[in-house]
């Protein structure tokens, strides 16, 4: 199993940002805008994790030389089922430094906009104590 998915998997936030580059860009599903940085990309993914249930990741793709993985996954957003994937590239050290999301439907979608956008104060908080 890949690091990445083992620390998320089991909650272990420290673990997740410790794989993150200091120069991640974090590309949302539902914001336009791409949030660059290790602390606001950090930020966001425990927003995320607060705002999911039953998040499981169901497949995980590789290319052979390990730069690029993508990680399916199913989770529940306000009553809505949503299903997404984690798109991450890995840089020369082995570091996140391209962090996309999908998901679907757009019900789902929509569901997730809304209550991450209850957490963008908390998370600009935390992005900030960084």
């Amino acid at each position: 199993m890949h690091p990445f998915r083992k620390a998320v998997e089991s909650g272990d936030l420290d673990a997740v940002a410790a794989l993150l580059a200091d120069d991640v860009v974090f590309t949302s599903p539902v914001t336009f805008k791409p949030y660059p940085g290790k602390a606001i990309t950090a930020a966001i993914l425990r927003g995320v994790l607060r705002v999911f249930e039953d998040f499981t990741y169901i497949r995980e793709i590789a290319n052979p030389d390990g730069r690029d993985h993508a990680f399916v996954f199913t989770a529940t957003v306000a009553g809505k089922q949503l299903q997404g994937c984690d798109f991450l590239h890995f840089d020369d050290d082995g570091k996140i430094d391209e962090f996309t999301v999908m998901v679907r439907p757009l019900s789902a979608a929509q569901a997730l906009s809304e209550s991450m956008g209850a957490q963008f104060e908390q998370i600009a908080r935390e992005a900030a104590e960084q």
